[in-house]
Parts: C-alpha cells; structure tokens; sequence
C-alpha cells in the first residue's frame, strides 16, 4: 500500500477500496493491538462535528452528559438474565480481580453500571425523567480482523440511558430519539436510512421493544446506524430502581437506551467514497474547501500576487462561516495538490492564478462529480455556500436512488434466495418466529430482518410468510449487513 492514490475500484474489490480509502484518505490506521484500530485527525475532526450536532440536538430534549466507570462487577452483568447472555461471549475481563475478589469486566455496553447508580439517585417522582447521556469507548472481544470503523473490539459511541414514570411518556421518547437519529444521518451525513422496529428475535438483550435505522451501502448490504430501545421494566427490577409516585405508592420506571458508534464513518466512507477517494458530505467534513494558488516559479511578482489574493479569499470564506484552508505549500505542484485533497474528500477545490485575478475569477470543482465553474471573486462566498448545499443534496439523491433500484418485493422463497444472490434488498411478509429467522439466516448465508419498516410494517390481507407459508404477521426488510 505505498501507492499515493486508490489501486483497486470500489465495483471490482469493495472490501479491498474501502481499506484503502480510509488508510490513505488519513481516516485512521490499523493498531498494534490485534483487533483495534487508530482514529487519526482527520475521522476525529468527523467524530467531532457529529459529536457537536448531536449534543446540540439532545440538549433541547433535557438530555444532560456524564461519565460511568469502564469497569463493571461480574454480579452486576448478572442481575438482568437476558442481558448477560446477550453480552458473554463478547466481554473482556479484567486479568486481576478486584478487591472483592470479583471479576471485572471492561465494558460492551453500560446498563449495568449506570443503573447502579440510578437506583441511588432515584427516590420520588420528582427526580424523573432522568435523562442522561454518555460518550465513551466500548470493547467487545469478539474481532480478530479488523475492519475499521465498521467492526473491532474497540470503539467510540454515545449511549443515552433514559428513566420515565410512565410508559407512555417511555415509548414516546424512544421514538423520538430515532427520529434525532434519522436527522442526523440524512441531514449531516447525506445518507438515507429507513426506520423500523426489530423482530423479537433481534431486538437488544433484555429489551421490550427495538427500533432501528438502517442505511444500505451500494453493494446492497445493510449497515445498521443506530438503534432506539424501549427497555420496559426489566432492568428497573434487576436493580431495584425505585420510585415514591404522587400516590406515595412504590414504583419500577420505564428505561430506554440508545446509540450509534463511529460505525457512521464506515457508512458514510462506503455510500458517498469513489475511486479518487474520500468523499466527505459537507456538513460534517472539517475541511469544506481548499483554495489552490497556481503560481509561477520564473515570475516571482505574479506569485506573490496570487498568494495575496488567495489569502484576501480564504479571510473572506472563514468570514462567511465556511472551514476553508489555503494549500501554500511551495514544494508540490498543483496537480499533486489537486489529488491529495481529491483523496482526503475536500468538498470544493478552488483554483486561483495570474489570468483568473485578472478577469477577477477563479476556478471552483465539486468534489463529488468533478464539475467545474467559473466564479466572480465577488460573490465567491456565496456561491461556495449554495455549492456546499447543492453537494448535499446530490450525494443523497444519488444514495437514495441507489436503494430504490436495489429493492425489490418478493412473494415465495425461492424469489427470496435470487434476490439475496443478485445483492437485492427485499421486501418480503414473514411469520414472526424466530426459528424461521434462523433457518434463513443459516442457509442464505447470513440474511437477516433488518426491520419492520415503520408505516409500511402491516401485512396485507390473507399474505402468508415467505419462509414458512403461515399467515404473515407483518412486512419485513431482508439483506445481508456489515
């Protein structure tokens, strides 16, 4: 992997590209710890943006930030059954014990330590909700082949862990949250996804109910971006969580949790990424726009020239609230420039020289297709931002047609199985029963219900399940997934 650019093309070898790109891009870089990976500056500048818009969006719903220990007591993990068989085969344990003489183990997920803590701060109805979400690092020993972003043992998520004195007021909000969850995936990262709620068999250890959202990559798989839980009451009884409601009567809460990982990069390197590189959607690249200054070694004054007025124009885009960097590297040609910010995903590349100062324009080239435009110096900035929009927006029409051509509706089993060979997504009635999902799983290679997409879940009148010919309990959405 010494070669500067992409060596292999994203339709030809995509598991292959995608290392590439993300390697190459300056994304990240593989560990020398067996199965965890190195977010370099650049994917933490994404992580960050994410970061911030999230943090705004769930500030307005009262959610408040705070940290819980990584480490949790072997005892914790074994108050709610249904948890800790979810969770055991992937937990990494502590070598020594703790002063107890007890296990501990890093965490997969926090319920357990966080709703120690709640059971404590909890007394009266008058201390919920209770909304509080964290950030943190998450280390599931499930992993030897890395691929970053996308699966390792470690990773970085946000978890929001929610408690209500009512269900009404429960499920509510775990609907809510998917939809914050929809925002931010369509309306910063330009990906389409589809909500829906999981089947029993694939809802969250110890939860009632799960919804999801689910993006799909060009090559037809599913990448599931988020999930949404309605917990019930279940954990609330594990661990004794309590309340005095107004008829001074005890109580168990409802709980919900909810999160998303740097699995996002991954989805968002795969659905929007060509064969020159990253391509990054404008609202959450670091860098939304590079000027070029092309100057002229034998003629010293136009240089200079130029490189006053490129930085006259990088002062005017910063000032117009646009993340703009001004490339003065001396040692590198422009077209070795054009390539490398080609590679790093830099939405809008501005060209800038002796002739175009004169006629007082520039060059400006969109990232995503390469189109070129000539653009008056005087109203750069403006046409820089309508630009950043229009991209948006062209890189989530072109993901969402890609899904639309990719989904098909089958009726028997066999239509089924050709789908999933042709890397199809299917629509498709299904009986509920888990041990249906199993088979299909088992001898499709790897299928899954991804969900039951909300609003179109219903099935229809006198449909039977494509797998097991009995009446159908809903419509559900079938691929293969990352």
């Amino acid at each position: 992997m010494n070669e500067i650019g992409i060596t292999v093309k994203k339709e030809d070898d995509m598991p292959e590209w995608y290392s590439q790109v993300v390697l190459k891009s300056g994304m990240a870089d593989y560990s020398a710890v067996k199965g965890c990976a190195v977010i370099r500056p650049l994917g933490y500048a994404i992580w960050q943006n994410i970061m911030d818009f999230f943090n705004e969006r769930i500030s307005l719903m009262g959610v408040e930030n705070a940290y819980f220990p990584m480490f949790i007591p072997e005892s914790f993990f074994h108050r709610e059954a249904q948890h800790v068989d979810g969770f055991a085969p992937e937990v990494a344990w502590v070598e020594q014990k703790s002063d107890t003489n007890e296990r501990i183990a890093v965490r997969p997920t926090s319920e357990a330590i966080m709703y120690d803590s709640y059971a404590k701060w909890i007394r009266s109805h008058r201390d919920l909700p209770l909304r509080i979400n964290q950030w943190c690092n998450i280390v599931r020993w499930e992993v030897s082949d890395v691929k970053i972003f996308l699966r390792s043992r470690e990773f970085l998520w946000q978890e929001g862990h929610c408690v209500y004195a009512t269900e009404e007021e429960c499920q509510k909000e775990v609907l809510d949250i998917l939809e914050e969850y929809r925002r931010l995936v369509e309306e910063l990262l330009a990906i389409p996804v589809i909500k829906g709620e999981k089947s029993e068999h694939e809802r969250f250890p110890g939860a009632k109910r799960t919804y999801t959202i689910e993006s799909f990559m060009p090559d037809g798989k599913a990448l599931q971006a988020g999930t949404s839980h309605n917990l019930g009451q279940g954990f609330a009884k594990a661990f004794n969580i309590t309340f005095q409601g107004t008829d001074e009567k005890d109580h168990h809460p409802w709980q919900s949790s909810w999160g998303f990982s740097t699995r996002l990069l991954g989805a968002m390197v795969m659905q929007h990424s060509d064969d020159k590189g990253l391509v990054l959607p404008p609202r959450v690249a670091p860098t939304q726009a590079v000027i070029i200054p092309i100057t002229i070694k034998k003629k010293p004054e136009l240089s200079e020239q130029v490189l006053t007025k490129a930085k006259e124009l990088e002062k005017q885009l910063k000032d117009a609230g646009v993340r703009v960097k001004l490339d003065d590297r001396e040692e590198y040609s422009p077209g070795f420039k054009y390539s490398d910010w080609e590679l790093k995903g830099v939405p809008i590349r501005i060209e800038v020289g002796p002739r175009d100062i004169e006629n007082n324009q520039c060059i400006l080239a969109k990232r995503n297709d390469g189109e070129k435009s000539t653009v008056n110096l005087d109203s750069l900035s403006e046409k820089v931002k309508e630009t950043l929009e229009q991209i948006h927006q062209e890189l989530f029409d072109k993901a969402k047609k890609q899904i639309d051509e990719k989904t098909v509706q089958v009726k028997t089993y066999d239509e089924l199985k050709k789908a999933m060979e042709e890397r199809k997504i299917a629509i498709a009635h299904h009986c509920g029963d888990p041990e249906s999902e199993d088979v299909i799983k088992a001898e499709l290679g790897g299928v899954t219900t991804r969900c039951r997409p909300m609003g179109e879940d219903q099935a229809d009148e006198g449909a039977v399940c494509v797998h097991t010919g009995k009446p159908a309990k809903y419509k559900v959405i079938f691929s293969k997934n990352y």
